[in-house]
């Protein structure tokens, strides 16, 4: 029997599903969190992510091009999602990041959704998630004929909501917008050891 309604006081807890595609290689990676969904989340779940296979597939990769939507997690006005980047992706990996986001209401060209959160959803349609190891297996099980793997991890630490960055941390990003359309694009370079201070 499935439920047709969410009742979270029935629930065991929240997941949270952040998804990364490599269109290159066609693979996918799902962290499922299970506290909120934060910019400090997201690029956590990026970090670890070129912490592993990044390192596996493209080591000797010195820039990372990130094609994300415009809200959430990994907003393009989202102070705290720039900050994360600089320090837990281009600063511990050395990486020149460039992020595109995709404009208000055209996030269905997102290859994350069209290519990996819908094939997950084929894989566990009419599948009750009672459990986070169940959501975990149904994610690790979708695969495609094109050639589609997809992993899944759990991530159990808990994400503060309304955290904030001040004016002096964005000043010492060293972050440069693109001429077309800076709202969205723009490009994260290291920090050199005497710019952190």
């Amino acid at each position: 029997m499935v439920n047709v309604h969410d009742f979270e006081q029935d629930a065991l807890g929240k997941a949270v599903p952040y998804g990364i595609y490599d269109v290159q290689h066609n693979q996918g990676t799902v962290y499922v969190g299970q506290s909120a969904d934060t910019p400090t989340f997201a690029v956590d779940n990026i970090a670890q992510w070129c912490a592993t296979e990044r390192l596996e597939r493209f080591p000797q990769a010195t820039e990372l091009l990130i094609e994300a939507d415009g809200g959430g997690s990994n907003g393009s006005r989202s102070r705290v999602w720039k900050q994360q980047l600089q320090e837990k992706v281009a600063d511990r990996f050395g990486l020149t990041v460039t992020v595109c986001h995709y404009p208000t209401g055209t996030s269905k060209w997102n290859p994350v959704e069209h290519r990996l959160f819908s094939e997950i959803s084929k894989t566990w349609a009419g599948c009750p998630l009672r459990t986070f190891d169940l959501a975990l297996h149904y994610i690790g099980q979708t695969k495609t004929q094109t050639g589609l793997k997809v992993q899944a991890h759990l991530v159990t630490e808990h994400y503060a909501t309304g955290v904030k960055v001040s004016d002096e941390e964005m000043t010492a990003l060293n972050l440069q917008r693109h001429d077309v359309c800076p709202q969205w694009n723009y490009t994260i370079r290291p920090r050199t050891n005497s710019s952190l201070n």
